[in-house]
């Protein structure tokens, strides 16, 4: 039965981009538990707890997008030496500042919003419907996490674009 009315030879490309954001999402959970454990300092409180909030939601992104490779009738990939071998985020040192795990995170966060526009675009070519709503969701909740890191990052003294404001 078929049941996505997706064009065969169009869910390869779409399966191989969210095998890469699969990746990627795996090295940046291990990433999130690495800063999580070692955050030291006077945000240890902060950034400890918002780190796992943000693995903790890595973990359920990351079944969400290999159950959709399943969906599209793929095995997603799954050994660790392939996430980091096809990811292009890459692991990270223990002995890092909060704001250096902090920038890491954001970059990293460019990464996988990156890969997210590649499975997109992707998915639309072939009419997916299923996966570009999933991807939509997580590009909305990204950017808004990596709003909040950045501003955490800020001098209090710094201001957002004000051109609209008289």
């Amino acid at each position: 039965m078929d049941y996505l009315n997706i064009d065969d030879k169009k869910v390869l490309p779409i399966v191989s981009e969210l095998n890469v954001l699969l990746a990627d999402y795996h090295v940046y959970y291990q990433k999130l538990r690495n800063f999580h454990w070692n955050i030291l300092g006077k945000n240890f409180f902060d950034l400890h707890n918002k780190f796992e909030e943000m693995y903790n939601d890595t973990k359920t992104k990351i079944d969400e997008v290999a159950e959709r490779i399943i969906t599209l009738k793929y095995h997603p990939i799954s050994k660790l030496s392939d996430y980091i071998e096809v990811s292009k985020i890459k692991e990270s040192s223990p002995l890092l500042t909060d704001k250096e795990m902090v920038s890491e995170i954001v970059e990293d966060h460019r990464i996988i919003l990156e890969q997210l526009g590649k499975v997109v675009d992707r998915a639309d070519n072939a009419k997916d419907e299923g996966t570009i709503d999933l991807m939509g969701a997580y590009i909305r909740e990204l950017e808004k996490t990596t709003w909040m890191l950045n501003a955490w990052s800020k001098d209090t003294k710094d201001q957002l674009d004000s051109s609209f404001i008289k």
